[in-house]
């Protein structure tokens, strides 16, 4: 694989994580949760074939029982 190659793989890679980050913050809006930190982590995204992390960041304890509620009655809905 060429570097072109290689850097267009990593930005469609990158490009892909940015479009599963906007689901999951509409996602988690729907649900009523809202992470305002919630990223890419910049970090991962370096080299030639970047291991995207997303960082799902911090949140007040308001946001973290409502995540904590919604994932209890999606178990409860199972």
């Amino acid at each position: 694989m060429t570097t072109t190659e290689r850097r267009e793989t990593a930005v469609e890679t990158i490009k892909h994580a940015e479009e599963v980050v906007a689901l999951l913050r509409e996602g988690f809006l729907k649900a009523g949760v809202k992470l305002p930190s919630l990223r890419i982590d910049a970090a991962s995204c370096v080299g030639e074939t970047p291991a995207i992390l997303v960082d799902l960041g911090r949140c007040n304890m308001e946001a973290a029982t409502r995540l904590a509620q919604v994932l209890e009655e999606k178990a409860a809905a199972s």
